[in-house]
């Protein structure tokens, strides 16, 4: 069924916008050739990766065989586990040697995202950049990151080479440079596997959505830029049906034809599989196995009629949730969750409906792969909407750190601190500032935030202290927006966390431990929105009545074991413009559990 599997390369990438089914192909594509009697590991580089839960078993940082699959091994690189190796690998030759101080100076240093990141693409290094850490596989698959940080993550080759190169200091913001420049052989032979077509393919997953497929034809032109030649693409999730008797079918299976009749130039030039809406849920290896053999699926079962909530529960509308919001007048809401699930709408709306409300609402992104309608502000007045620059923010920063900081330095001074400010590190501060600025906007009206997907935004947050520290490195006087950013986030008064989702395993349970996550520290999210549910929908199509009735499930576990509030938010059909689809999304058939 795909293509790409009548001769792979030995290495085979697999990205795309968040939620487009990555996991579930690149798991699929793994069980497919160790069903042919090759020895294939699997590999996550995902920080919000749930790989353990759709291969149903715990994974490591070292190869775990997959019962039910022979021939498959797997292994999860947790980016908070390699970075506390990094660290101690890297403080640990100083003890007793260096002063007490010293050390805890420098393990402050190791403490931010920049050592989460490049730990992680150590872990990733070696195992694409030296051929012997994988010598007894004929396959590596890598189940990547969304589309945001698997670009990043396949930069940093090229950006840390070339820091490395130029850097004559030895310091960086992840203190001595020594450690880096030992990798540095490693990095420049992961560079040249990426970009050979012989050895690696890239995967370019996508769904029939103008979303998602504008995103991968950006990837695919970025990862040209690289030098990375060798691309397919699958087109996930197709949906045709046949009932000329439901409106939402019809309307969904228009949508995709439509999309695919406006598939981008580059894209369609790429050598392409096209995988089908399936009717079961993604996990398990029976089910990753069925992806590419639809034929073994069973039938799907659309005899129970699925009820969201028992009737001892109070309905309302999606914009109730909103009522509660602007109870206080001001303050930050963010919508959290696993890429895909719908961040943007949902933020978007709360927006709009705050705004209409007649309250002053700056609505912006930190996500690199969000797309706000930048045109919506003109339709509401009072609305701001934005997005966060990495490339203006980092260019600001980096004037503020030299005007500042190195006004008084010697040349000497200024070349090592401007040696610092080109690091890869210098954009997660500048972005993070932005950010800091823009949620104490929130004590003169509404911000509301479309965050990045679950491990960047973990990342952001816990990441917070560390950034006081780095940026007091570097500047004198620490603004008060970045002093009171921590606080201003735990404070459920101000801050109102929403967790969207999918009525859907992986999202659900992603979406659990983002909870657990935020509560310990010390976050206390506000509500849940399940999105783009069937639930609410009257439908006739097989597909979509199995897809439906799976969903009672999902809903029922996160009203019993997770949240208090529940806003449900249906699959919504295609409205004249896009403000009219977020109004009536907004009020439309969704249904609030309290």
């Amino acid at each position: 069924m795909l293509r790409f599997l009548n001769n792979p390369t030995r290495y085979l990438f697999f990205t795309g916008k968040g939620g487009v089914g990555k996991t579930s192909l690149s798991s699929a594509t793994s069980i497919a050739l160790s069903d042919c009697g090759k020895r294939v590991l699997l590999v996550s580089t995902d920080p919000a990766s749930n790989l353990d839960e759709v291969l149903g078993i715990q994974l490591s940082s070292t190869p775990t065989a997959i019962s039910g699959a022979p021939g498959l091994w797997a292994v999860n690189i947790d980016p908070e586990a390699a970075a506390r190796d990094y660290r101690e690998r890297t403080v640990s030759p100083y003890r007793g040697v260096l002063p007490e101080a010293a050390l805890i100076s420098m393990e402050e240093q190791l403490s931010g995202a920049c050592t989460v990141e490049i730990a992680a693409f150590d872990e990733f290094s070696k195992l694409l950049g030296d051929p012997a850490a994988t010598a007894q596989f004929e396959h590596v698959i890598f189940d990547t990151a969304p589309t945001g940080h698997t670009l990043r993550l396949l930069q940093l080759p090229a950006a840390w080479s070339g820091f490395l190169e130029s850097n004559a200091g030895g310091t960086s913001c992840l203190g001595p440079l020594a450690g880096l420049k030992a990798q540095h052989s490693l990095y420049a032979a992961t560079l040249r596997t990426l970009t050979d077509p012989s050895a690696t393919t890239v995967v370019l997953v996508t769904r029939p959505e103008e979303s998602a497929l504008s995103e991968a034809d950006r990837s695919r032109e970025e990862l040209s830029a690289l030098g990375v030649s060798s691309q397919h693409l699958i087109l996930n999730g197709i949906f045709k049906t046949s009932r000329t008797d439901d409106a939402v079918a019809l309307a969904l299976a228009r949508r995709g034809r439509r999309a695919l009749d406006h598939l981008p130039e580059g894209l369609a030039q790429l050598p392409r599989t096209e995988v089908p809406l399936l009717p079961f849920g993604m996990v398990g290896i029976d089910a990753l196995r069925a992806i590419l053999h639809p034929e073994s699926a069973p039938p799907p079962v659309t005899t129970r009629q699925v009820v969201a909530s028992g009737n001892d529960h109070r309905v309302q509308p999606l914009s109730s949730m909103v009522s509660e919001i602007a109870h206080t007048g001001r303050g930050v809401v963010m919508a959290m969750g696993k890429g895909g699930v719908g961040k943007t709408s949902i933020a978007s709306s709360i927006a709009v409906e705050l705004a209409l409300r007649g309250h002053r609402v700056h609505l912006t992104t930190t996500d690199p792969a969000a797309h706000l309608d930048l045109s919506l502000g003109g339709n509401v007045s009072r609305l701001k909407v934005s997005r966060i620059d990495p490339v203006a923010e980092t260019e600001a920063y980096r004037h503020e750190v030299m005007s500042t900081a190195g006004r008084n330095l010697d040349a000497d001074g200024i070349r090592l601190l401007e040696e610092d400010l080109r690091s890869p590190c210098t954009e997660e501060i500048a972005v993070f500032r932005a950010f800091a600025r823009i949620v104490s906007e929130g004590t003169n009206g509404f911000v509301v935030l479309d965050t990045a997907p679950t491990g960047h935004t973990l990342l952001l947050l816990d990441a917070t202290e560390a950034y006081h520290r780095q940026v007091s490195r570097t500047l004198s006087d620490l603004p008060e927006f970045i002093r009171y950013v921590l606080p201003r986030l735990r404070d459920p008064e101000f801050t109102k966390i929403l967790l969207v989702t999918l009525p859907e395993a992986t999202p659900v349970h992603e979406a659990a431990m983002l909870k657990k996550d935020l509560e310990r520290a010390g976050i206390t999210p506000f509500g849940w929105v399940i999105n783009q549910s069937l639930t609410p929908l009257e439908v006739r199509d097989p597909v979509l009545l199995a897809k439906r009735e799976s969903e009672a499930l999902y809903i029922e576990e996160v009203h019993r074991n997770h949240a208090s509030r529940i806003a449900l938010a249906p699959w919504m059909r295609e409205a004249s413009n896009l403000f009219e689809w977020l109004r009536a999304f907004m009020n439309g058939s969704g249904k609030v559990l309290n």
